[in-house]
Formats: structure tokens, sequence, C-alpha cells
């Protein structure tokens, strides 16, 4: 099946959509003791996190480029290479955004494809074992 719009971003429902996942994630992540070892990664505010998230994910998704203007090319893995990324917090991280997604809607056929890309990039950060 194709998908119904040229970019995830469309399909998402464009910025305001992003920012609204971008801001879940990061209220569960504060809220949810089941999320406590990938907060534990973040400093004690999560504003400038927030911030940052939402300008990648709106280029990653295929929208606007707010974070490259910024920043520059993200360099992910070398951004993500000073903290303990293992499977657990790979997983809680996976967890964390599905449930940002389930809870705010996105199309299941959305939600299956950010899954799959979600999971090889969340793979792709960690720099240690189990």
């Amino acid at each position: 099946m194709s998908a119904p719009y040229d970019t995830p971003f469309e399909w998402i429902g464009g910025e305001s959509a992003v920012r609204a996942l971008a801001d879940r994630f990061y209220d569960l992540m504060d809220l949810e003791p089941g999320y406590v070892g990938i907060r534990a990664l973040h400093p004690p505010s999560l504003d400038d996190s927030r911030q940052k998230f939402f300008w990648f994910l709106c280029g990653w998704l295929g929208g606007p480029a707010h974070y490259v203007e910024r920043f520059g090319h993200p360099r992910l893995r070398a951004r993500h290479m000073p903290f303990t990324v293992g499977l657990r917090e790979r997983d809680e991280w996976l967890a964390c955004m599905a449930q940002a997604m389930e809870e705010l809607g996105v199309d299941p056929d959305l939600r299956a494809r950010l899954n799959d890309s979600f999971f090889k990039t969340a793979d792709f950060m960690r720099n240690r074992g189990g």
C-alpha cells in the first residue's frame, strides 16, 4: 500500500502535530516510571531537548529542516556517544515514542512505518551492549 501523502511530515499533520508528538514524548519521559533510564540521560529541564527534538523531527519526517538550519548535520550517533545507550535505553525510547504516537492517534499505518524507522535509528544509537 502506498502512503497517502508525499512525506511522513504531511501524513502526520505538519508542524503542529510534530510539536504535539515531541511534547507528549517528553511529557511521558518525565511522568512514566518505565522511562526512568532515558530520563536520566537528560538535564533536569527538558525544555532545550524538547525544542531540539521538535526541530529534528520536522526535518527527519520530510518537513522543514529547522534543526539543520540551526546546527548543521544532526550527527546523531556522535551526539549520543557521551551517553550510555544500550538495549534498555533503546527499548525505553522506542516504548515512549510508541506510547506518544498511540496516545495522539497517529494513523496506524504511519505508526507502523515510523516504528520501523525509529527502531533502525535507535538501534544504531547503541554504544553499549545489553
